[in-house]
């Protein structure tokens, strides 16, 4: 994949492939939901699914117009993959998601039916032109060339090594007599070291062909080879970029992580300053309370003792009280013996006081 290859839809899931052995079971490839993207490739009109978890490409699907995404829950969605060989499946979170996912690839699979139409049109068209090449046209350069063959005369017309004896008239003795000069003699010696080096050119021209269709085929084969590792190269670039393109929207999501997070732990500090300030607020709440704690305790003693002392000033108080009671009762029993004393008294003056009056 190129640089103009881009994604244009995205969404996470859970990736399974299906057991290669069983063909039923089905195997996680992630340990959780991975981003899962659909590519095009605007120059080969190519759409490609394609997920990583890390570096690792767990998914790389080209969509062809014969793939069917199926429906197989409410949030689990499969298709298979002819050129992977394998079946891929998606579990989503909601059904909403599962069903975009599937509009996509139906949208992409008319789109890749569509591109391929059109490029088979475009190769129809630029191959009938060559199938109507003219005669003159220049042979395969894999098809080896024979020299023309040289006459025996030195002219333009082919000479026929081929032995025919129907068209071949008889000599007549003339003729053999001619034949048999000396002259005639050299002429057909010259004739036949010409033929012999004639022969010897195109069995060297012959070789060379051989050689180089040999060499030809060598080059085809090194140039296939060389072909199929620059394709494999190019399948690991572009597996590359789509890694970095996958890396850089995972950068973009971790950035944006990233600053929620700070975001998240300035607000945190904020709150943990804060608490520090009321932290430090109830430690003078409590000093307060510590020391509130002491007087209160400090009162209470007070009060206790003050208590004690009430206590004993009562129990004096009684005392004094049942003290003055019988020093009362004391004075009223003196008062009654005093009542008595001065009555009897005052009779003893009366007594007297008649005594004296009846003496006079």
């Amino acid at each position: 994949m190129g640089s103009w290859e881009q994604p244009i839809y995205s969404t996470r899931a859970h990736v399974f492939q299906i057991d290669p052995n069983t063909k039923k079971n089905w195997l996680p490839t992630s340990k959780h939901a991975v981003t899962v993207s659909y590519f095009y490739d605007s120059t080969r009109n190519v759409y490609r699914i394609i997920s990583l978890d890390g570096t690792k490409a767990i998914i790389n699907s080209t969509i062809s117009p014969n793939m069917t995404f199926t429906k197989t829950s409410q949030k689990f969605g499969q298709w298979a993959d002819s050129r992977a060989n394998t079946v891929y499946g998606l579990g989503f979170s909601t059904e909403h998601h599962l069903s975009k996912f599937a509009e996509k690839f139906a949208e992409y699979k008319e789109a890749a039916r569509l591109a391929k139409e059109k490029s088979q049109e475009k190769m129809e068209m630029a191959t009938s032109p060559s199938q109507e090449s003219p005669a003159g046209e220049l042979a395969s350069p894999l098809t080896p060339v024979t020299p023309p063959m040289e006459n025996i005369n030195g002219t333009d017309e082919l000479c026929d090594t081929t032995p025919n004896s129907d068209s071949r008239p008889e000599p007549t003795q003339n003729a053999l007599a001619f034949a048999h000069s000396p002259a005639m003699t050299k002429h057909w010696e010259a004739e036949l070291e010409a033929l012999k080096g004639n022969n010897a050119k195109l069995t060297a021209a012959l070789l060379e062909s051989t050689a180089n269709v040999k060499q030809w085929k060598q080059q085809l084969a090194a140039y296939q080879e060389e072909a199929e590792r620059l394709h494999k190269r190019v399948t690991e670039l572009e597996c590359q970029s789509n890694q970095t393109l996958v890396v850089k929207s995972q950068k973009t999501e971790l950035n944006q992580t990233i600053e929620e997070l700070e975001n998240t732990l300035r607000d945190k500090e904020e709150e943990m300053e804060k608490l520090k300030e009321e932290l430090e607020n109830m430690n003078d709440l409590m000093e307060q309370k510590d020391t509130l704690t002491q007087k209160l305790e400090e009162t209470e003693l007070r009060s206790r003792v003050l208590e004690e002392q009430l206590a004993g000033a009562e129990q004096r108080l009684e005392e004094n009280q049942e003290e003055q009671e019988n020093f009362r009762k004391s004075l009223r029993t003196l008062l009654e013996l005093l009542d008595g004393k001065i009555f009897e008294l005052t009779e003893l003056r009366d007594t007297l006081a008649r005594l004296i009056e009846e003496a006079s």
